[in-house]
């Protein structure tokens, strides 16, 4: 059951399926649970780059949205965003990096500050997959 906080975000996120790429495996985890409290379907968690741009790339995973980390083992995820915007898939950087650090092609992504706050990122995430 949703907390009350995230129940009005849960009928939009209900059924979806969501990309989640954190390399952090209790941050993943916890972000994962969260959502599918909501009734998302999590794909992933992708802990790298590789590993979500495969997920990405495969022909038979729909994808809705997705929540991506911005470093990724000293990695930037941005592959995976270009990958994502050339698909017409709404994503949220969860980072603890401001604005300014982002490319500026990402200066306008909708962004998530770390420690993630659940309420914001299902928030952000229905706002998105109301469009």
């Amino acid at each position: 059951m949703a907390e009350p906080a995230l129940a009005p975000h849960a009928d939009r996120l209900h059924g979806r399926r969501l990309l989640v790429v954190e390399d952090e495996y209790v941050i993943a985890m916890d972000m994962a649970r969260a959502l599918e409290e909501l009734g998302a379907e999590v794909v992933g968690p992708a802990g790298s780059v590789a590993d979500a741009l495969l997920l990405v790339r495969n022909e038979d995973s729909h994808l809705d949205a997705a929540v991506l980390d911005v470093n990724l083992r000293n990695e930037r995820v941005f592959p995976v965003a270009e990958a994502l915007a050339a698909r017409g898939v709404p994503f949220v950087f969860a980072t603890g990096y401001d604005t300014s650090a982002l490319p500026r092609a990402y200066a306008g992504a909708p962004r998530c500050e770390k420690p993630v706050n659940k309420t914001s990122l299902a928030r952000l995430l229905a706002q998105h997959l109301g469009k």
